[in-house]
């Protein structure tokens, strides 16, 4: 299953690298935060279009009274594009002068016909700075991706079956295309890139973990809406329909509201994305709402996140957060959140495991002991765009008695009906520090198979008992990790009491109770393997001295002897 899910993730990069090269040597001299919003608006432009010739095309051949009215669109999901606000219009005029006015017409007459667009699409395409040859080169390059509304399938009729299909697929490549742009968009500007993704690989092992298969999804700091996508991705992948979650998140940056806003619409994601520029502490929009899963990628170690303001606030129920790291706040907000069997993850800076400054100590031991904590992961280094500080995740739980099924749907990496087993009193933590590869000479990746094996190690141990047994396979490649057997790994995984963490402080980072990973048998006898060593170290005296010797001898001869 890996190596397949590892084959064709790469098999999908081509197209979207390419067209992504192409686009960025028009980007000329522009800045790569200012130029991801042209490109980006560009290609919600042609989905949106695309899937409304889509839908007219099916109208049209059924009945043509009832291709011109706009709620037989909206009813199926699809947005109202006048007709001067197509892609066939824009593309015809896109070597004129005044193309960039047209486009700003164009989204203000979309956004004017569609209510949960108003105030999402960009519309400076004509500012005197954008160079309007680039712009018409742009709709040139966007125009060829595809076709993003195949033709249809063999012995398909016009009808809806046909038009899911096409529409389907087109959600497939422009979605892929807009995530590609956007993790790209996010490398070229460094730290200022982080605040709107979340690289794909972090995503995909919360979403992994925590299994979303139906009900509530919350990010309370949205960004670009990755952890959305890859949820949805997640149910419609494992047999669910995309009406089986709903999406709610929050955001304060209007610029990133708006690219999430584009992100889930071109996946055909219906969601409930709040903005205002007050943040989810100070004005949370979602305030009375519980959710099944939340998963949060939160700035980190936030100083001036207004604190001092919110001294009283009922969400601090293990201890108020100091008001110089937000840290704190954000995992007691997203706990509090959660609905009764809900759970949560959360990435956060490494230091929220053991710091002890301003009280986060005892709010972290007040978390254990409330058994809040469900698992801990150390991440390895280098896997964020943003910064350079190595981060973890937290899996917070509020139930951990095993009374909820693994998952709504009674499916999961247990099997067919399991249950979640009675953690109360345990916390597993995952050392996944050594995982992950590095694809350039900044950034490294978690492989589909690392993800995997960190999620089946979250599986295995949430569902089953701990197993006198290795989990089946261990050590031999694919299928190494069971869904059914867990058991401590040294140097990667542990199931710890409470009673092992509080003999360490209450801290929670993995290296202290994972241990150091087994050295492998090489066959050697110890005796046999000291004298060998004593004899090659002896050598190595020899040849030091030997050295030394001879460039003594060649300072004196030049004249600089002792």
């Amino acid at each position: 299953m890996a190596k397949a899910t590892e084959k064709n993730h790469a098999a999908s990069l081509g197209f979207e690298a390419e067209l992504f090269k192409a686009a960025d040597k028009l980007r000329g001299n522009m800045e790569p935060s200012d130029y991801k919003h042209v490109a980006l608006g560009l290609i919600f432009l042609k989905y949106i279009s695309d899937a409304f010739e889509a839908r007219h095309a099916t109208l049209l051949a059924e009945d043509p009274q009832a291709a011109e009215d706009k709620d037989e669109y909206l009813a199926n999901n699809v947005f109202w594009v006048p007709k001067d606000a197509r892609w066939s219009h824009l593309k015809a005029n896109a070597k004129r002068p005044e193309i960039g006015t047209l486009i700003d017409d164009a989204m203000r007459a979309i956004e004017k016909d569609n209510e949960s667009l108003k105030g999402v699409l960009p519309k400076d395409y004509a500012r005197p700075a954008l160079n309007k040859l680039m712009l018409g080169e742009l709709i040139d390059l966007i125009s060829g991706i595809g076709p993003l509304l195949p033709s249809p399938l063999v012995g398909e009729g016009p009808g809806e079956r046909g038009e899911s299909e096409r529409s389907s697929r087109s959600h497939d490549i422009l979605g892929r295309v807009y995530e590609y742009f956007l993790s790209q968009f996010a490398g070229a500007e460094g730290k200022r890139g982080g605040e709107f993704y979340t690289p794909r690989s972090v995503v995909q092992v919360l979403v992994q973990m925590l299994e979303p298969y139906q009900g509530r999804v919350y990010d309370p700091c949205c960004g670009s809406g990755g952890m959305f996508v890859q949820s949805e991705k997640f149910v419609l992948e494992h047999g669910g329909r995309i009406g089986d979650i709903a999406i709610y998140g929050q955001e304060s940056n209007y610029t990133t509201w708006r690219l999430a806003k584009m992100n889930l619409a071109v996946r055909g994601i219906d969601s409930d994305i709040r903005w205002n520029n007050e943040g989810s502490f100070h004005k949370d929009e979602l305030r009375d709402l519980r959710f099944d899963h939340i998963l949060a990628n939160p700035p980190f170690n936030i100083s001036d996140w207004g604190g001092d303001r919110l001294r009283d606030d009922p969400r601090w129920t293990f201890g108020v957060p100091p008001v110089g790291n937000a840290n704190y706040a954000w995992l007691q907000h997203i706990h509090w959140h959660l609905a009764p069997q809900g759970s949560a993850g959360v990435v956060l800076a490494n230091g929220s495991m053991s710091s002890n400054q301003s009280g986060e100590g005892e709010i972290r031991r007040a978390m254990v002991e409330a058994d809040a904590v469900d698992c801990m992961v150390a991440l390895p280094g280098q896997l964020f765009y943003s910064t350079q500080i190595p981060a973890c995740l937290w899996f917070l739980a509020r139930d951990k008695s095993g009374r909820t099924p693994l998952s709504p749907r009674g499916r999961g990496a247990s099997g067919e009906g399991a249950s979640l087993r009675d953690r109360r009193g345990q916390v597993l933590f995952i050392d996944a520090r050594n995982l992950g590869t590095l694809v350039d000479r900044t950034r490294r990746e978690l492989s589909d198979a690392d993800i995997q094996k960190i999620a089946d190690t979250y599986h295995a141990w949430r569902s089953a008992g701990l197993s006198a047994s290795p989990l089946v396979g261990e050590g031999r490649g694919e299928g190494a990790h069971s869904p059914h057997l867990y058991q401590d790994i040294p140097g990667f995984c542990k199931s710890a009491t409470l009673d092992e963490i509080r003999k360490h402080g209450h801290v929670l980072t993995p290296g202290r109770y994972v241990g150091s990973e087994a050295a492998e048998d090489d066959g050697e006898a110890f005796a046999d393997k000291m004298q060998r060593l004593s004899a090659q170290w002896r050598e190595q005296q020899q040849e030091a001295a030997r050295l030394d010797t001879a460039i003594e001898a060649n300072l004196r001869e030049l004249g600089y002897g002792g």
